[in-house]
């Protein structure tokens, strides 16, 4: 029994030695991997990248985006240091067409940042936005074209209804040659006389005389244009009043007009489906739509007489010229046939119509700080989404602008 004994105490020892060896390599936990968020790009396809890492401090990170869309835009005004209010809102806007692919960013963005505000935007046209404005239906209009005179008294003046500056974009002329690989060139006289339909063939000598060395098609031209009140309509007319006395005295400028003929179709996206359906078409849309959908587009000569593209760079040229000489304390301004060299001639703003006097304040305080940010940080998911950002100077004309919004009697903003 005694050695027994001896022997289970000898192996207990042994057991309790071998645990404590077996414990000398620490337990380590692997370290975590930043996970991965998807980045919609303006084809659709999903772009995988990095998640912005925590920070210990109260600085903003680099955000590294890829994929086109999520680009920031160089030179794009930035505020990060403005303290967004928290709760709850939905805001309710609608009108242009134009503006669409970026404010469905924008849109998409701040709720992001801000989950409790959420921005319902309706791509209805200009016509339509500037009509629910003024019907007060929604928290803000959205028109790539100012109101009228009349629409302005209607709303109050501009002590009541504001235009604020939300992008710049430009207005091509996309085409359907499916032979035709080089892109052709316009000038303003040319594109009035198509869409006046004074030129009904392709190869008319005007176009080829634009064009030498490209073999156009002797093909019918269908030209196709907005159904309905439309702010790229107004930006396109305003641009065919300067450069065709012939269509100054005929059409005019406009949201809505009465075109000498072509087909018809409702919003950038009816016209740019309208194009990629029909040979031999034309029609004007905003640029994004040309892009996103690869259609070709021509370039447009300018009041300088160079051809230039609707780059972001030569719409913003287009847009410093005209602001750095003068526009009017209502925002109400063109920027079409811009004098500057590498000015793109089809250009145009797209405005926020806004009151003044917010009756609901948690809507006119969450309205508010989301114009701020689409006015400052918003701005760098301009050009990956070909529009311009806003220039400095006009930045600081809108924050004029929303710091006169009233909820009740206190400002919305900050």
């Amino acid at each position: 029994m005694k050695l027994r004994s001896a022997l289970a105490l000898c192996l207990l020892m042994a057991l309790i030695l071998g645990a404590c060896d077996s414990g000398s390599q620490p337990t380590t936990t692997p370290s975590a991997e930043a996970p991965t968020t998807a980045v919609t790009p303006a084809n659709g396809a999903a772009t995988e990248t990095a998640a912005t890492p925590m920070t210990t401090d109260n600085s903003t990170p680099t955000q590294a985006m890829t994929g086109g869309v999520s680009s920031p835009t160089e030179g794009a005004v930035s505020d990060s240091n403005v303290n967004y209010p928290g709760g709850s809102a939905n805001l309710t806007g609608a009108g242009s067409t134009f503006v669409n692919p970026l404010m469905s960013k924008w849109s998409q963005e701040y709720n992001k940042l801000y989950a409790g505000v959420k921005v319902n935007y309706q791509s209805i046209g200009s016509g339509g936005g500037r009509k629910n404005f003024l019907d007060k239906t929604v928290d803000f209009g959205a028109s790539d074209a100012p109101l009228t005179d009349e629409q302005f008294t209607q709303a109050g003046g501009p002590d009541k209804a504001m235009h604020i500056p939300l992008a710049m974009g430009g207005v091509v002329l996309a085409y359907n040659l499916k032979d035709v690989t080089t892109q052709l060139k316009l000038d303003g006289p040319t594109i009035a006389n198509i869409f006046l339909l004074k030129i009904n063939n392709w190869n008319d000598p005007a176009i080829t005389a634009l064009n030498p060395g490209v073999t156009l098609p002797n093909q019918p031209i269908a030209v196709v244009h907005r159904s309905e009140g439309s702010g790229t309509t107004d930006i396109f007319t305003d641009y065919l009043s300067k450069v065709s006395p012939d269509w100054k005295s005929g059409p005019g400028r406009g949201t809505s007009i009465q075109w000498p003929g072509g087909i018809g179709s409702q919003g950038n996206e009816g016209v740019t489906n309208q194009i990629k359906l029909t040979s031999g078409a034309i029609g004007y849309i905003e640029l994004s739509y040309a892009k996103n959908n690869k259609l070709p587009y021509a370039l447009a000569k300018n009041k300088a007489g160079n051809f230039v593209d609707a780059t972001a760079a030569n719409v913003a040229e287009a847009g410093d010229s005209i602001i750095k000489s003068s526009i009017p304390a209502d925002l109400r301004y063109s920027i079409t046939d811009a004098p500057s060299a590498n000015a793109y001639p089809i250009a145009g703003t797209v405005w926020a119509l806004v009151y003044a006097a917010q009756a609901d304040t948690a809507k006119g305080r969450a309205l508010a700080y989301f114009l701020w940010w689409t006015t400052h940080d918003g701005q760098q998911y301009s050009d990956a989404l070909f529009y311009a950002p806003l220039p400095q100077s006009l930045v600081g004309r809108d924050e004029a602008q929303i710091k006169r919004m009233m909820c009740g009697a206190s400002p919305c903003f900050p």
